[in-house]
């Protein structure tokens, strides 16, 4: 959590804004009505996928155990927190790469944030093997 005791300067910045708000809403807001249907679809989807025996669900995250660290990916949001110490992990979707999907029929198409998890979980499964230093510099920090 950031720190409830920082200055007045230091609360009024972009970053610690953003930081609170992660913070409330991945920790005491309740899911919306989008997240609990995302969060029962991941339940009956998970077992299907290869990644499945290293996900499981809890109330507000799709949790991802990889062999670098234990993600937390919130369901209505997407944003990864990484255990041990729920430190952020921003992985941005690259919408340059949108791969089309006409050939297969998906049920959650047009769901960006189920797709968005599912990606990140995909990913963040097989941590080993991410290349990307922006990612891997975010990962391999404790603290």
């Amino acid at each position: 959590m950031p720190n409830a005791k920082a200055s007045k300067a230091s609360t009024s910045t972009p970053a610690t804004v953003l930081a609170w708000r992660t913070w409330l809403e991945t920790h005491q807001i309740a899911l919306n009505t989008s997240a609990q249907i995302c969060r029962e679809i991941l339940s009956r989807l998970l077992p299907k996928l290869k990644v499945g025996d290293r996900c499981s669900l809890s109330e507000k995250f799709l949790v991802v155990q990889g062999t670098v660290r234990t993600y937390n990916i919130h369901l209505g949001r997407g944003n990864i927190l990484m255990e041990p110490n729920s430190q952020y992990l921003c992985i941005v979707p690259d919408h340059h790469k949108r791969v089309t999907t006409e050939s297969i029929f998906l049920p959650f198409e047009g769901d960006i944030t189920l797709s968005v998890i599912l990606s990140k979980a995909f990913l963040l499964a097989n941590d080993a093997q991410i290349k990307d230093p922006t990612i891997l510099s975010q990962i391999q920090r404790v603290g």
